[in-house]
């Protein structure tokens, strides 16, 4: 994908504030049966969870809903996003709504279904 800049495995070390970004995106997935879930870090530090919304009139990634959950509480940036998917890549337009909010450069972590770091992103 071109939205992607040097990604790293899932032997990358991963630090306390994101392995639980992984931890709610996971929970959420799990709680609302839904196939994906996300968690966003805002630039102070807090954070939006949300699943994927799949309403006959209105289809989000989980990523999009959380990072919208996010613009609409008033965040004006991203440190970090994460999804929890069966899927092995992230979408474009999921990097594109990162970068959206974040700007270029923001990590985007992808992790299998059972928490297990997949790749790091970064949207540009």
């Amino acid at each position: 994908m071109s939205d992607l800049v040097a990604g790293t495995g899932p032997d990358a070390a991963l630090n306390a504030e994101d392995k639980k970004i992984i931890t709610l995106a996971r929970s959420t997935r799990a709680r609302n049966g839904v196939p994906e879930g996300a968690a966003v870090r805002d630039e102070t530090g807090r954070t939006y969870v949300a699943g994927t919304v799949a309403l006959e009139s209105l289809r989000l990634s989980a990523l999009q809903t959380a990072v919208a959950m996010a613009v609409a509480s008033g965040a004006r940036g991203l440190e970090a996003a994460a999804v929890v998917s069966a899927a092995e890549q992230l979408t474009a337009d999921d990097l594109a709504a990162v970068r959206d909010l974040g700007g270029a450069g923001t990590p985007v972590l992808l992790a299998g279904p059972d928490g297990t770091l997949r790749l790091t992103a970064e949207a540009v």
